[in-house]
Formats: C-alpha cells, structure tokens, sequence
C-alpha cells in the first residue's frame, strides 16, 4: 500500500508539471498510458482518453466504472507559485490539477491496479481517465460510452473530502434576448431595451421552482452576463443575458427550459444544450452503504462532473476538497492522497470481493 501511495503521488507530480488544458491532453494521457505499461496491465486509448479492464473481466458481471479527468482549467491570475511546478510544502502539494482533480485521478488509478489482478470479483472494473471534463467537450467520457463494456455503476473522483455525494445538480445555460426599438440617443424613445432589464433582472431574482429535492435542494437560477451597446449615441437594438441553472433531481433539462420558456419576460430564451442532466444514486445501493459503513456522509454536490453524461447511477468521491477547485496557489494535502487510496480500497473490498 505504501509503495502504491507513493507512486501514485509521484505521478501526481508529473502530471502537475505538464499542461494539460482540456482537448490538450496528449502528454498527459503518455503519462498515464506510462503507468499502465510500468504496472504491466493492458490498456487502450480513444483521442486522449486512457482506459484498462481489470484482468478477469467476465461480461456475465456488472461492471463498476472507476472514472476521472486528467484536463484542468488554465491558472487564474491570482497564482504566487509557478502553476506547473509540482511544489511540496510540508503536508502540501501545491500546483494546477492537484485537487481538481488529480488527486482522485491517482487515488482511482491506484485502486484501480490494486484490484486488477484479482479473481472472481462480483463487479467487473473498468478505469478511464478522461479528458476534456472540464470544457463539457465532444471528445470526452461522453466520447468513451459506446466504446466501454456496458456500466452498471460508476464512482467518479472529484474532490468531496471522501464523503458521498450521491446526487448532483445538472446544468443549462440559456441565452436571452430583450429586444427594443434601436434610435439615436439624442432622440426619444419609449422602447429603450436597456431600461426594461430592471424588470428581468428582478424577475430572475424573484423566480422559484416549486419542487425541491431533499439531497440537492432547490434549482439554482443565476444571470451571470449582460451585454448590450457598442456606442455611446446608440440606443441598442437589444439586450443579451447569460441564465447559468442548476438543476436538481425533481426536474429534467427539458422541463426547466419548458419553464423558462412560457414564463420569462425575455423575447427569446435559448437552452445551448440539455445533455448536462442531474445524476444520483440510491442511498440503499451497496457502494453508498459500504461508504457509511466506513463513516463516510452522505450529501448533494451543487456542482457538476463527468457524472452528468452518464445514465447509471454514479456516486461522486474523492480526496481533497471543491472549495479550492480553480482557485489560486492550488494544493491537496498528501495525506488526502493516502487517506482516499485506503477508503477507496476499503469501501471497494465490501463490494466487489
């Protein structure tokens, strides 16, 4: 276990110091694809997605997906330290990915290989180590599902402190129009859309979705962007808003856009994509009871992951923590590393053996 730990720590490391924005991921997936060949265990990759089968792999089992994303985000502004430098300072590793979600890639990773060998397992294994999650991009797991035996349930490491996120809110984002009537400043005009976005804005603000779920709580609805003008003498021709939605369990995509649609007081309201959905697993399935067994909580993540394009149920857990995801300076404790490769094998061993 000691040795597992170390090497997973180590490739942490590694992957810190290579970039690897989303659908650039080509030297990481090497790195991964290194781990495999080192460890001698057969693997194949689709774009810059890296994936194995356990060893006995019986298609007459259900199958377990042990998923995460080697992709990250590009360093915010905010950094002190060199985001691709790997840097250790006492308890802490420091660097782009390490938390989100590098941390649960090598703790996944390093289950992963501790299982590979065994025999008569009651599930199947199945490890990807996916790109582009962090962009919700074409080439990513969603990419993988055709090519993947079919699943049966998946654990998706992202940081959750290695408690239970058994369900997650889903996400669409809408665009949206207030439309007036374009003139010269200079000129009156009753029909300035700028001076009707008052009223949309406090009507978003004001706007409650009735079913509320009891591990994700209510829908989130948030306007995160307006843009509108382009010169100073211009009345414009229309306002332009960005809707971010948060989508618990007690809706589909399809039934908030239906929502917004017949009740908003936009012209026009345009979802970019309802593929994003929310996702859960029951609280009496075996992987969750295994999880409470070890004194791991129970919870609902407001944020979204991997788990969205997948249909099965999924529980969302890792090692290390949400709140420093895409921050500056960010780091996960080495002992997060050791703590999560130990409940990963824990909560596994009541599973599969």
């Amino acid at each position: 276990m000691k040795a597992l730990t170390t090497n997973a720590t180590e490739l942490l490391k590694a992957l810190i110091a290579t970039p690897s924005f989303s659908s650039e991921e080509d030297k990481t997936a090497a790195l991964i694809e290194n781990w495999f060949v080192t460890n001698e265990i057969p693997y194949s990759r689709n774009n810059n997605n890296v994936w194995a089968t356990n060893r006995h792999f019986d298609a007459k089992r259900p199958t377990l997906l042990l998923n995460s994303h080697h992709d990250t985000v590009k360093p915010n502004k905010g950094y002190t330290n060199d985001p691709f430098e790997p840097l250790v300072i006492g308890d802490k590793l420091f660097g782009l990915g390490s938390n989100d979600a590098g941390g649960c890639l090598v703790s996944l990773l390093a289950t992963f290989t501790h299982f590979y060998e065994a025999e008569d397992l009651t599930y199947n294994l199945v490890f990807v180590a996916s790109a582009e999650e962090e962009s919700s991009g074409k080439l990513g797991l969603n990419s993988m599902l055709p090519i993947l035996p079919k699943i049966d349930v998946a654990i998706v490491g992202e940081p959750t402190q290695m408690q239970l996120a058994v369900a997650e809110k889903g996400l669409v984002v809408f665009d949206a129009t207030i439309k007036g009537t374009p003139s010269h400043a200079a000129h009156p005009n009753g029909d300035n859309p700028i001076y009707k976005l008052g009223k949309v804005l406090q009507w978003f603000e004001d706007f409650h979705f009735e079913k509320t779920s009891d591990v994700l709580g209510d829908v989130k609805m948030t306007v995160t962007q307006i843009n509108a003008g382009k010169q100073h003498n211009a009345v414009p021709a229309e306002v332009n808003l960005v809707i971010d939605v948060r989508v618990n369990d007690r809706y589909s995509n399809e039934e908030i856009a239906d929502i917004l649609t017949l009740s908003s007081p936009c012209d026009a309201i345009v979802p970019r994509s309802l593929r994003l959905n929310s996702s859960s697993i029951p609280i009496d399935h075996e992987l969750v009871q295994s999880g409470v067994a070890l004194g791991r909580k129970a919870y609902g993540s407001p944020t979204l992951s991997d788990q969205a394009v997948l249909s099965c149920p999924s529980l969302k857990l890792g090692p290390g923590d949400s709140t420093r995801s895409h921050s500056a300076d960010e780091f996960i404790y080495l002992h997060e590393i050791e703590q999560g490769i130990d409940i990963y094998i824990k909560l596994l061993n009541k599973v599969l053996i």
